[in-house]
């Protein structure tokens, strides 16, 4: 991180761009996982781009050398699309069965109960063998199926990251500091919009989901609370419940203001790995989710995003993502859930799945 923060300090006040993995070892002890590592990005890589696209409500501004060329080569680019993102059924399968699973969940409950931890976010790792996808096409659409407002299409060398996440981990505007942990899915079966009061409604009222949601809250307030001013950390919005295409999420919004010279450094060291996917308290289920996950995760509940000129940034939480290295032909998506003691094991099995359904109808599973 030390070097990171010296390109931030030294590049031109340029926008800068990039990824933290979840793996990125910090200030705070962080297991060293000898879980096997299939796509390989690197733990933490920024760049300054050539031609930056901004989309504004009524304008969009390209900053480039020859602006003009390259809106004409935009205008001219071809729309269509290519149809399919494999040309044939990927066989994907799971690192764990559905009996595994819930034979994992069951102890971490013990853990639970022993007083080792409060919550866990225990992940899944569904993958593909010999995959050749179009990676544009498989973002073009992940996008129609599941629009999402932190999604990315992110492409390092031979390997991308194809994400649709709902998810803000960390945004920095001015001074201020916010966080908006999402814990708590249910299924959206009414579409139509104002037919799914009961729905959502059934989400507010979940106790265990409310659990998993305050619990994370008061992780999100505490690493907060380390970088700024006292008194100034609040919690804006508590069990929010927001619709998306496919599922209702329980969000929350927690902000403060932040103290005299707070580098991005210090802030990632204070905050990451995201409370949402890690659990309370966080050096304890970092430990676990190192003991009981069969995969590393890598990028995948890492960070994506950008830093401003003026040293603002906004970054996503990497979930609902394809992860896919073109050179090797592996393909790998994950799914996860809070694990508390309230948890039913075939409950969380299941929102895994679901969660996991979107990007399976893309890929055309077989």
């Amino acid at each position: 991180m030390d070097g990171l923060q010296a390109f931030i300090d030294e590049r031109p006040k340029g926008w800068l761009f990039g990824h933290l993995n979840y793996d990125l070892p910090l200030t705070t002890p962080h297991p060293a996982t000898t879980h096997p590592d299939h796509i390989q990005f690197p733990n933490l890589f920024f760049f300054e781009p050539e031609i930056l696209i901004r989309l504004g409500e009524h304008a969009m501004t390209i900053d480039a050398p020859d602006p003009e060329r390259i809106f004409n080569e935009i205008e001219a680019a071809s729309s269509t699309s290519a149809g399919r993102v494999s040309q044939s059924p990927l066989l994907i399968e799971n690192r764990l069965t559905r009996e595994e699973y819930l034979s994992t969940v069951e102890k971490l409950r013990q853990h639970i109960l022993r007083g080792d931890c409060y919550e866990i976010n225990f992940c899944q790792e569904f993958f593909a063998r010999d995959a050749d996808i179009d990676p544009m096409e498989a973002y073009h659409q992940l996008s129609l199926l599941s629009p999402n407002p932190f999604s990315a299409l992110y492409r390092l060398n031979d390997k991308w990251l194809i994400c649709a996440s709902p998810e803000r981990f960390l945004k920095k505007q001015g001074n201020k500091i916010l966080s908006q942990p999402i814990k708590g899915t249910l299924e959206r079966k009414n579409q139509e919009p104002g037919s799914d009061t009961e729905e959502k409604a059934a989400l507010f009222n979940s106790s265990k989901d409310r659990s998993e949601n305050v619990m994370v809250v008061d992780l999100v307030r505490n690493d907060l609370s380390k970088v700024c001013e006292e008194g100034t950390v609040n919690v804006d919005e508590l069990y929010g419940v927001y619709s998306f295409p496919h599922v209702h999420q329980m969000i929350s919004t927690v902000s403060g203001l932040l103290k005299e010279g707070m580098d991005f450094s210090t802030l990632i060291k204070a905050t990451f790995p995201m409370g949402s996917m890690t659990g309370a308290p966080k050096k304890r289920v970092m430990e676990l989710i190192d003991q009981y996950e069969v995969s590393k995760r890598g990028i995948f509940s890492g960070a994506v995003g950008y830093i401003s000129p003026d040293d603002d940034f906004d970054f996503n939480v990497v979930i609902r993502s394809i992860m896919f290295n073109a050179s090797t032909g592996y393909l790998s998506f994950m799914a996860g859930s809070g694990i508390t003691f309230y948890s039913d094991p075939g409950l969380e099995w299941q929102e895994c799945m679901l969660k996991a359904a979107a990007i399976q109808r893309i890929l055309g599973k077989r």
